[in-house]
């Protein structure tokens, strides 16, 4: 489905990410494991085309994409859910997950309803403003607003950043649950043991580089790698 090829991103003199590449198949989780600083999110955004690379390719299904436009890669069926979450507080529910749309002219009432059947907390809040969402609240609107775009590839950035443990929990049911309902999904991660838990392969980032990859499996036997680039996290 997605090959990045040698995908450079630099920030003036400074390289976030060096030359790095890999591939996420249909109906694959493939986590991006790193330190801070490591070069994850700058990764996610070169592929969603909103940072521009240095050098390097992506193809999507074979086709070239390396040049096209963030829009058109979303039409194409890629769906960024940004870190932080990055939702409209001034809108209201529905407002924020109707931007979800915008690359699309036909109607959007079945997606919205799909997502209020996902999520039956932003349905009860859909004429509301978004700044009344809880945190836990404010990821599913994330979340929900990117399947506006019925994507088959998302793009997921720190989905647990700043939520409780079962909150945690419950946002990588969802993951598992996109999953298995087709979407394939390059997550970024700071919780290394669900990562690892729903993962089918991984790719670890030092310095912008890719320093290891593997399938989840291998990555969980390898005590030296989790020590050096995982924070010490043990096999879950």
């Amino acid at each position: 489905m997605l090959s990045v090829d040698d995908r450079s991103v630099h920030y003036g003199r400074n390289a976030a990410l060096e030359r790095f590449s890999m591939h996420a198949a249909d109906g694959e989780i493939v986590a991006v494991l790193g330190g801070n600083g490591a070069g994850k999110t700058s990764l996610l955004k070169a592929i969603a085309g909103v940072q521009p690379c240095a050098s390097g390719r992506l193809r999507l299904d074979g086709v070239d994409i390396t040049r096209a436009r963030a829009s058109a890669r979303v039409r194409a069926g890629i769906s960024l859910v940004p870190e932080g979450r990055r939702i409209l507080i001034t809108m209201t529910v529905e407002e924020n997950l109707l931007m979800g749309a915008f690359a699309r002219r036909e109607a959007r009432g079945a997606d919205l309803e799909a997502v209020y059947a996902r999520f039956p907390n932003l349905e009860r809040r859909r004429h509301m403003s978004a700044s009344v969402l809880s945190g836990g609240e404010q990821q599913m609107l994330a979340i929900g607003r990117a399947l506006m775009a019925r994507p088959r590839l998302i793009l997921l950035d720190e989905p647990s950043l700043g939520l409780s443990p079962l909150l945690q929990t419950e946002v990588f049911k969802i993951i598992v649950r996109l999953n298995r309902e087709g979407a394939a999904i390059v997550l970024v991660e700071q919780n290394v043991h669900k990562a690892l838990a729903c993962a089918h392969r991984v790719y670890v980032l030092e310095l912008g580089r890719q320093v290891a990859s593997g399938t989840a499996e291998e990555i969980k036997r390898n005590n030296l790698l989790q020590e050096a680039y995982l924070g010490r996290a043990k096999a879950a």
